[in-house]
């Protein structure tokens, strides 16, 4: 079941409320909600890059941590 509440527009980052979201795009199995349509679009013609963008963000913030961890 997919959790209901709020959704990160993954090309601008805005919050989007999944109830009330009305551009909504599915990608590997996966809902994606956008604040507008431009946002769906230019997420629907380059998804990876999108995708990809969060893959670093949460790279880079466990390195972050692991760094002020054990390196502090």
């Amino acid at each position: 079941m997919e959790d209901i509440g709020k959704a990160i527009d993954p090309v601008c980052k805005m919050e989007v409320d999944k109830r009330t979201a009305k551009w909504k795009s599915e990608y590997k199995g996966r809902t994606y909600y956008f604040c507008a349509p431009g946002c769906k679009q230019a997420f629907e013609e380059e998804p990876e890059r999108y995708l990809k963008i969060r893959e670093y963000r949460k790279f880079y913030s466990f390195l972050f941590l692991y760094f002020l961890l054990y390196c502090s």
